[in-house]
């Protein structure tokens, strides 16, 4: 005797591996969405606060073209490819004895006050930097633990390149809509000092190639800074700005072009570039059927460099005057960035303002998440 759903299965394997022979006609191949966009329009969350931590040691573009100097004139190179390619001109350091963790958690203190919530409300806590100093415990734990809050209080890390930060807003978002907690504190605290003292070393050593210049150049265009966010129910906050929703796309395939470990990172900057532009068209052409995002009053894009920018608006049809900035002080600062940018650009927004989360993480993957002001 055959099971009862033995038949309906054996009819949706015939038709998808007729689908993917492309044996179905256009209408009957829809039903299966392998490809596209991921899409989410969260019901009832809000950001409560956003705030942000600058790194206090200014580290200038200039200083570190001297001290990779001979390297540039032995291999054929000019210095100042920092400042006028990337247009980053200087970036921060913590200061010796404070790390990014130190970072995170001054940032998330700040956050919780800026929303005016007891903290042992506090449901979830997501820790979503890039930067470690070991693999376990997770950094959320020492957060936790600092920032005294409760027992019952999930707290992980969540890392996926510089798209972290949106990532626990997502997953924060779902927990609230689930009624499953009523706050979550999303933090992030980014280092670049080591990686990018063991780079300079590197580069400025005999041995260093033109090669090791090109491909390490994207360590020296990091920075050091931390943000922290706390959201809660809209329904219960009419003062919070609202997530409307977003969408998701992955690139997977380009997982190798950018490669980091605990000392440096390794990029192909322009192959990095073409497909990051890739997917940004692809998600924006598919997008495009849900939301409107063409006339947004700010678009907050993760902070890379003048030329990601630059190529960014003009593939999107963005004005770049509603794109602030902050990689020429700052540089990137990784998943922090774009939250960093979101702080710094806050006190300038208006109630009702549409604002526009979105980036693209080395992987491939790109997020953007559009918020109600």
């Amino acid at each position: 005797m055959s099971h009862p759903g033995a038949t309906g299965r054996s009819s949706a394997l015939a038709s998808l591996l007729l689908w993917s022979n492309g044996l179905l006609p256009p209408t009957q191949r829809g039903t299966f969405t392998l490809n596209g966009n991921a899409i989410f329009r969260p019901q009832d969350t809000a950001v409560l606060s956003i705030t942000a931590v600058d790194a206090p040691v200014v580290k200038t573009s200039a200083e570190f073209d001297e001290i990779i100097g001979d390297s540039y004139g032995r291999n054929g190179l000019r210095p100042g490819m920092l400042a006028a390619l990337a247009g980053i001109s200087e970036r921060r350091w913590w200061d010796e004895g404070y790390d990014f963790v130190d970072g995170a958690i001054d940032a998330g203190r700040a956050a919780i006050a800026e929303a005016g919530i007891d903290h042992e409300r506090i449901g979830l806590v997501v820790n979503t930097s890039v930067s470690r100093s070991y693999l376990e415990p997770s950094i959320a734990v020492r957060v936790h633990h600092e920032l005294g809050l409760a027992t019952s209080c999930l707290n992980f890390d969540l890392t996926n390149a510089c798209l972290g930060f949106v990532n626990g807003m997502q997953l924060a978002a779902t927990l609230i809509d689930a009624g499953q907690i009523d706050y979550a504190l999303i933090v992030d605290g980014e280092g670049s000092r080591v990686p990018q003292e063991n780079t300079l070393a590197h580069l400025s050593s005999a041995d260093a190639t033109a090669e090791d210049i090109l491909t390490q150049f994207a360590t020296l265009t990091l920075g050091s800074g931390a943000a922290a966010m706390v959201l809660g129910r809209a329904s219960a906050h009419p003062e919070g700005h609202r997530l409307v929703g977003g969408v998701s796309r992955a690139a997977s395939h380009h997982h190798e072009l950018c490669v980091g470990d605990f000392d440096k990172m390794s990029t192909d900057a322009q192959g990095l570039l073409v497909a990051g532009m890739s997917l940004a068209e692809d998600l924006w052409k598919d997008a495009a059927g849900e939301f409107d995002w063409s006339d947004m009053d700010r678009y907050i894009v993760h902070q890379v460099s003048r030329v990601h920018t630059s190529k960014t608006a003009e593939a999107l049809g963005i004005d770049k005057d509603r794109i602030p900035l902050t990689f020429p002080t700052l540089g990137n600062v990784g998943p922090a960035a774009v939250a960093i940018t979101l702080a710094k650009e806050a006190a300038a927004l208006q109630r009702g303002d549409r604002v526009l989360m979105m980036g693209i993480g080395s992987g491939l993957n790109m997020t953007c998440l559009e918020l109600a002001w």
